[in-house]
């Protein structure tokens, strides 16, 4: 039996896309912010996502801090020690990435359709 591991968020980028190789391939670390509001209170959870491949590449180099965006994908927790110490950290693992909105940006967002560029989540 298979469960269903599908998130979807819309946030702003808190600080600046890092891209690191990985393999023939890489990986893009950022975190978006995602507002609140309950009754009584408001705030704001962070969200840690990982996109992979040519994905990665797109949203290390259209993807800004301010960069409003949303985010589809499977949420994963992965277990380290430090300091002798076990923690976790949860992330989501990104299948869909869409530009929303950007902020103060020079560069403009390919206007490619999926047919064109399957891998640019338009």
């Amino acid at each position: 039996m298979n469960d269903l591991n599908q998130c979807s968020f819309i946030g702003r980028l808190g600080k600046e896309v890092e891209l690191r190789p990985i393999g023939d391939s890489s990986v893009a670390n950022f975190t978006i912010a995602c507002g609140w509001k309950s009754k009584d209170k408001e705030g704001v959870e962070w969200i840690n996502v990982s996109a992979f491949g040519k994905l990665a590449d797109i949203c290390a180099q259209y993807l800004v801090k301010g960069s409003q965006v949303y985010v589809q994908g499977k949420m994963k927790t992965d277990k380290y020690t430090k300091d002798g110490v076990e923690r976790y950290s949860t992330k989501i693992v990104a299948d869909n990435v869409q530009f929303l909105s950007k902020a103060n940006v020079q560069n403009e967002a390919p206007q490619a359709t999926p047919e064109e560029d399957p891998a640019i989540p338009f």
